[in-house]
């Protein structure tokens, strides 16, 4: 049953079907669809306490998070989405540009009944969590970012690059093609994502049953992969609203982070062009899946940087 039927999130991309989860996950997190108004989003929620979104990067979905979701609800009212486009969430032709994923996810927190809340995006999740805190200020309180360029704002990468970075990165073109892509990957998912996921890890590579549930959620349904390629395609779109955007530079609180053997300082250098409060932190071993590769570093950084949002809001 597809996402724009179903009344209660199911199957593999939900809660309830999702494979390998920290144990007692269920006790304390749901799946649900959100109606936004403009788009229905699936959204996975639970915990108690101020309200953290998380947004996920590509080729992934809200499991990215699952290994920092438990407690992280010890402190937060946690939200990890699918955005526009991925996991259960509605697949919509159009709308994949930042100011529209940014304004979904304004929408989302909206009808959960979070005014304002925290905030974490990583991979494509950083360039939209960056437009929702730049478009929606009175929203955001405190904005962490991992692991991406922001298009518009820092340096584009070159054409020809050495060979360890070419393939790290060269997918930043390809999925930007308006079909070729879908129709090579179309019956390759595991060779095209295997590949994404492999160089990207550096030394510790994920388990191939995380890889293999990703690519298998994704191989499923035709829309979910032209949606995980929708945000690439929208990009120069995103680029015109940076190039405004950067004109107002953010003053709240950020953390900028990198994995040692991928982003590294970069993230960090990236955010001080857009923003006047940023810390930075380079996490030692890890590449570029930080949730999932580095999750007991990754949580102790999140504390830490959160911990004055939760004191102020404590009751």
């Amino acid at each position: 049953m597809s996402s724009s039927t179903a009344t209660t999130p199911e199957g593999p991309g939900s809660v309830s079907g999702a494979p390998n989860l920290p144990a007692g996950f269920t006790d304390t997190f749901a799946s649900r669809y959100v109606d936004t108004g403009e788009v229905r989003l699936h959204a996975v929620t639970g915990g108690d306490g101020p309200p953290l979104l998380l947004v996920h990067g590509w080729p992934q979905t809200w499991y990215a998070w699952r290994m920092l979701m438990p407690a992280l609800a010890r402190d937060f009212s946690v939200v990890a989405v699918d955005q526009r486009g991925i996991g259960l969430s509605d697949k919509p032709q159009d709308g994949y540009d930042t100011a529209t994923l940014a304004s979904d996810l304004a929408a989302l927190m909206d009808a959960l009944g979070h005014r304002r809340f925290a905030l974490y995006g990583t991979d494509v999740g950083m360039p939209i969590a960056y437009a929702l805190a730049a478009d929606h200020p009175d929203r955001v309180d405190r904005l962490i970012v991992s692991e991406a360029p922001l298009p518009g704002i820092s340096p584009s990468p070159p054409l020809f690059l050495p060979p360890q970075l070419n393939e790290r990165l060269w997918h930043l073109a390809f999925n930007q093609l308006p079909k070729v892509n879908e129709q090579l990957v179309t019956g390759r998912e595991d060779i095209f994502f295997g590949a994404e996921f492999d160089a990207s890890a550096g030394t510790h590579k994920l388990p191939g049953d995380t890889i293999r549930y990703y690519i298998d959620t994704l191989a499923a349904d035709p829309d979910h992969l032209r949606g995980s390629f929708e945000f690439y395609r929208a990009i120069p779109a995103t680029i015109a609203q940076n190039e405004q955007r950067k004109t107002r530079r953010l003053t709240l609180p950020v953390l900028a982070i990198g994995g040692a053997e991928s982003s590294g300082e970069g993230p960090g250098n990236t955010m001080k062009l857009a923003a006047d409060d940023v810390q930075t932190l380079v996490i030692p071993g890890c590449g570029h899946w930080v949730a999932e590769q580095a999750p007991e570093e990754l949580l102790a950084a999140l504390t830490a940087f959160l911990a004055p949002y939760r004191e102020s809001t404590d009751v």
